[in-house]
């Protein structure tokens, strides 16, 4: 009788206990299947309406100045055009070409010039100080080919008062650069202008004979639009061209030993360098009305 007592006791209380453990088992998946669902005029909506798709299939012109930077020995002005056609708001490709329209030599060059003193163990790089900022090398004009990607836009204020619509691109391609350098020169031509009668000028001629080149490479970069209507708009980027030059000039390199002067000034003596441009353009696009959503 006790034992039949006892499990009449316990058996309300096991119930309980099952009831409660069976709540826990199942709450967590009822609670992990609510969904949040938006009522009013909002339910149903897209995230934007009337944005305008400024690129979406319209053709992009863009006239630009460009200029070099972080330049050892010179620094080239551009003035070019930019080019593209966009399948979509947020891709296109595009083309660009510059031509070299002014070259600034930098402080380093002034000082050579100005200060530099001629070493005869080092006459075959830098045969007299006054015609060195004629051996050094520029660019003289510069093309690409690139695919265009638009991954962010949105809205840019300028002193908290003007609103304009802005985007953000990334571009990557191939590039070609037009480049003068001085020209292949060795030791045993130097060695004839020492036995010239005029040994100055024989050297100045041979420091300032240029050769020009095509350097071919990759290029990429990125910048913001800025769009003050839906045709014109303002355009600021940074491209990068990496390739081999001889930006000096000099007899850098060449020995089978290791990276020493050979006593020849050829195509040993260019170093790997990464060039940067920063570009700023007018965009106007065509047709004049962009695309506008629901």
């Amino acid at each position: 009788m006790m034992t039949t007592n006892k499990l009449r006791t316990l058996a309300p209380i096991a119930l309980v206990a099952v009831a409660i453990l069976g709540a826990d088992l199942v709450a967590p998946s009822q609670a992990a299947a609510q969904e949040v669902q938006i009522t009013g005029p909002l339910a149903g909506q897209p995230a934007v309406r009337r944005m305008r798709l400024y690129r979406q299939m319209r053709i992009m012109l863009e006239p630009e100045f460009t200029f070099t930077l972080q330049d050892e020995y010179s620094r080239t002005l551009f003035a070019g055009l930019h080019a593209g056609f966009y399948f979509t708001d947020w891709l296109g490709i595009g083309v660009w070409g510059a031509y070299g329209v002014a070259n600034l030599d930098t402080n380093l060059t002034d000082e050579v010039v100005g200060k530099g003193v001629t070493d005869e163990r080092s006459r075959l790089s830098f045969p007299t100080q006054q015609g060195f900022d004629n051996q050094i090398a520029t660019m003289t004009w510069a093309a690409a080919a690139q695919i265009e990607f638009i991954p962010l836009r949105g809205k840019l204020a300028i002193f908290e008062k003007l609103f304009v619509d802005t985007d953000f691109f990334i571009f990557v391609g191939a590039g070609v650069v037009g480049i003068e350098e001085r020209r292949d020169t060795s030791a045993a031509e130097m060695a004839a202008c020492d036995a010239a009668a005029d040994r100055f000028a024989c050297r100045f001629d041979l420091q300032t004979q240029r050769s020009s080149r095509v350097a071919v490479g990759p290029t990429f970069g990125a910048g913001i639009n800025l769009y003050f209507n839906g045709i014109i708009g303002l355009s600021l980027s940074w491209r990068g061209l990496p390739f081999s030059w001889n930006t000096s000039g000099f007899d850098n390199s060449g020995d089978p030993r290791g990276d020493f002067p050979d006593g020849n000034i050829d195509s040993n003596d260019r170093f790997f360098k990464l060039n940067h441009m920063f570009n700023v353009g007018v965009t106007i696009y065509l047709p004049t009305d962009p695309a506008i959503t629901d």
